[in-house]
């Protein structure tokens, strides 16, 4: 069903660095829709299988902001222009430049094994042969296009679930660094946490369910606790976790 299929959209960011990017994300989701509900099931894989990719590129950026040091641990073996683009680069969509097998590997960061991957690495095989004029048409009925998106949601739900340290590690950054009202860029705690932690981070609606859940207990030490407490608190009234 496409409702299932739109569990997806809680697993991309909810602000995007440019117009550009959320356009291109729009045109995306639309394209899967209008070829869903014309029975152009190979079409609609085609995009969502894009969509699939760009989160996976949001996964991996979060790391290279994140944990900078690892990320660039990650990328021996790379070429050595790749890697100085990786390293340099200023969108997530400059991961597109790497062939999508060999981006899957930096998915080793979060802990994700070979046999993992492996699995993962199937969607682009599928992909390939799918947009090759081959004379196949590997998704010719809604039901056939319905079990690859359960399992693409399967293995997205996996991700997000091995991205859980980087998410919490950037979430408890942004409570230290944001307590104070005075010294942060914004006095209020909504515009703080929507423009920083969420705009800044490429935050989705599942990596916020995440940061609701974070335990406080680990910065009672810090100073500004009692600030550190209402911020979070503010990004729980704000931010209810998805359904």
């Amino acid at each position: 069903m496409i409702e299932d299929a739109a569990e997806l959209s809680n697993y991309l960011p909810l602000s995007f660095k440019s117009p550009k990017e959320q356009e291109y994300i729009a045109f995306l989701w639309d394209a899967f829709e209008t070829n869903y509900t014309h029975g152009k099931y190979q079409f609609a894989f085609l995009a969502y299988h894009m969509l699939t990719m760009s989160f996976v590129y949001f996964n991996i950026w979060q790391i290279k902001q994140t944990e900078p040091a690892n990320f660039a641990m990650g990328l021996i073996g790379f070429g050595k222009e790749v890697e100085k683009n990786l390293l340099e680069a200023t969108s997530p969509f400059v991961f597109s430049t790497v062939n999508e097998r060999t981006i899957l590997r930096l998915l080793k960061l979060i802990a994700c094994d070979n046999a993992k991957i492996g699995t993962y690495a199937k969607l682009v095989d599928d992909r390939n042969e799918t947009a090759h004029p081959n004379g196949n048409i590997f998704f010719s009925t809604q039901a056939a296009l319905d079990t690859k998106i359960t399992e693409i949601l399967r293995i997205v739900q996996e991700i997000q679930s091995h991205s859980r340290p980087v998410i919490e590690h950037c979430y408890r950054e942004f409570l230290v660094s944001s307590h104070d009202a005075d010294e942060r860029e914004y006095p209020d705690s909504e515009n703080q946490i929507r423009e920083v932690l969420i705009h800044g981070n490429y935050l989705s609606q599942r990596d916020l369910d995440i940061c609701r859940g974070f335990a406080l207990s680990g910065l009672v030490a810090e100073p500004g606790f009692s600030e550190i407490q209402d911020l979070h608190q503010a990004l729980q009234a704000a931010y209810p976790t998805a359904e």
